[in-house]
């Protein structure tokens, strides 16, 4: 069976995160009715956080739209968002005392597996969350 995948496109015009934490939140549900997902509140947040995240720093880096894909089985969910900045993300180390610049930290603290790879228009940053 193939996995439930969504994308969705976003300008980067206020609003847009919400609207891509609720293109997510849809998600997670068509997951648990469709795969029978056993998706914990736990886990549900900490997908919606990633996905902020995400789409935070592409709203924040990139001079274009960006683009939010979710893939997903009983198991785990790969969150992908595409940018037109080639530049990739650096991950600061932890400092608890800086303000800002935390959401790739975040990322690597909630998920199994993060990569960034420069694609031809720009940058892929994709994290998998595992379902618990």
């Amino acid at each position: 069976m193939e996995p439930l995948r969504r994308a969705a496109h976003y300008t980067g015009e206020p609003g847009c995160i919400a609207e891509a934490r609720g293109f997510a939140a849809q998600f997670l549900e068509q997951l648990r009715t469709e795969w029978c997902a056993d998706i914990d509140s736990r886990t549900d947040g900490e997908l919606l956080l990633v996905v902020s995240e995400l789409v935070t720093n592409a709203d924040q880096h990139s001079n274009g739209p960006y683009i939010l894909e979710l893939e997903g089985t009983d198991t785990a969910v790969e969150v992908a968002v595409y940018d037109s900045n080639a530049a990739l993300p650096r991950r600061f180390p932890r400092n608890p005392e800086r303000v800002g610049r935390h959401g790739l930290e975040i990322v690597h603290a909630v998920a199994s597996q993060v990569t960034v790879q420069r694609v031809p228009v720009g940058k892929r940053v994709c994290a998998r969350v595992d379902l618990k």
